[in-house]
């Protein structure tokens, strides 16, 4: 490219000045801040390149130095694994601690509940106590839940005893 802007200079500068118009002076300066744009662009990408590769040569270095290191201390290496594993058990129990702070949390929710349902069904049975008849109806309901109870278990027995005959 600069051997091709300093060919068109020179022909512009060979040429008398009644050929050479304003819109090839205009060209060649074109091309030339062009070609300076071209050159810093290039010259940042060669610098990037560069910072990248000693950045990846200085990990690669610390990496060999790091793993160097722990090969020639086997002691040191085991006492590192042994620390990482001491974080994570810590971080086990943690989670196990907040797992068991939620259950407890419902167990006293169940706690509280249980209490206000006995306090329900202590007004129920004062209100049934109160008003006539509502006794009598509760005592035919249980029997009848009693008889029921009756009845199914003498089915489920008789399936079984037949169950067991025919095998």
């Amino acid at each position: 490219r600069e051997f091709l802007i300093e060919e068109l200079t020179r022909l512009l500068t060979a040429s008398s000045p009644l050929t050479s118009s304003a819109l090839k002076q205009n060209n060649l300066t074109l091309h030339r801040s062009t070609l300076h744009e071209h050159q810093s662009t290039l010259t940042r990408l060669r610098a990037s390149i560069a910072e990248s590769r000693q950045r990846t040569n200085l990990l690669s270095t610390v990496r060999s130095d790091i793993s160097s290191y722990r090969s020639s201390n086997p002691e040191t290496a085991e006492a590192d694994y042994m620390l990482d594993e001491r974080s994570r058990i810590d971080r086990s129990h943690g989670v196990a601690d907040s797992v068991l702070s939620q259950a407890y949390a419902v167990n006293e929710q169940f706690g509280v509940q249980r209490e206000m349902l006995g306090n329900v069904q202590r007004r129920i049975v004062g209100a049934a106590g109160k008003v006539p008849g509502i006794n009598g109806l509760i005592g035919r309901i249980g029997t009848k839940k009693r008889r029921d109870g009756i009845v199914l278990g003498g089915f489920v027995a008789f399936c079984m005893l037949m169950f067991l005959y025919f095998m």
